[in-house]
């Protein structure tokens, strides 16, 4: 990127997010698309994650959101649901190290108490051991939904009412915004889908009011490295107003 300043130009280093996060679509089509089960590509897409967690620390970005299971996937088939509690239990035992050996700090967001007692189990750990990490904040929504943030953040403010320590008149954006989920990192600047999709599907509804949008019509196994650095470069080549006028002056 370059800046024009009296008859020299300046290369600026491009602009990158803070927050990145992405709506992983396409594993079930990937499969299906090469005769295969949709599992097979639930697998692919998982080492499609590997890939993006390791791009997404290689450049600094500060934290990666990734839409693993929403709270409305547990309506699919059974044998798909429970395919993909087996897959999550797997990453959690055979990742985490390799997370932690790379200071990589997880974190699952959602309703976790609508996973078994044995997915909880390994989230605490897998959590506990990363904790400390000071590199990328790798966040996966699991039994997540943006209305269920919001409403989950609501009844906590409703709680403190009700016993009095708050007044409905005291709740503001900031208020809330500090009961949902993210509220202690920065604020997401970029969401990314997969899979030719062009929808947030119920996904951090609240915090990507202001993010910017990126829409790949490559299905998430294939989703690589340059696909990544292509998002990053369209995201560098925005013109960020949240709501204001930029100023033309020179």
């Amino acid at each position: 990127m370059f800046s024009q300043g009296g008859n020299e130009a300046t290369w600026l280093p491009p602009i990158l997010p803070q927050h990145v996060a992405i709506i992983m679509d396409g594993n079930g089509r990937w499969a299906e698309s090469r005769g295969k089960l949709r599992m097979t590509g639930h697998k692919a897409g998982a080492k499609a994650v590997r890939k993006a967690v390791r791009f997404a620390a290689n450049q600094h970005i500060k934290a990666l959101t990734l839409y693993a299971f929403s709270s409305e996937n547990w309506r699919r088939p059974l044998q798909e649901v429970t395919a993909l509690m087996e897959l999550f239990i797997w990453a959690l035992e055979s990742e985490v190290k390799s997370l932690h050996k790379n200071n990589v700090r997880l974190r699952v967001i959602g309703d976790i108490s609508g996973f078994d007692q044995k997915i909880q189990s390994r989230i605490a750990k897998a959590e506990q051991l990363t904790a400390g990490n000071d590199g990328l904040t790798l966040n996966i929504a699991a039994n997540y939904g943006g209305r269920w943030d919001v409403v989950h953040g609501v009844k906590q403010l409703a709680e403190q009412v009700k016993k009095g320590v708050l007044q409905p008149e005291d709740i503001t954006e900031d208020r809330l915004h500090s009961h949902l989920c993210l509220a202690d990192l920065p604020p997401v600047d970029l969401v990314i889908r997969t899979g030719g999709e062009y929808r947030i599907s119920n996904f951090l509804i609240w915090q990507v009011a202001y993010a910017e949008l990126y829409f790949s019509p490559v299905l998430w196994p294939d989703f690589d490295e340059q696909e990544f650095q292509g998002a990053l470069d369209a995201f560098s080549q925005r013109e960020r107003r949240f709501g204001g006028v930029v100023s033309n002056e020179t």
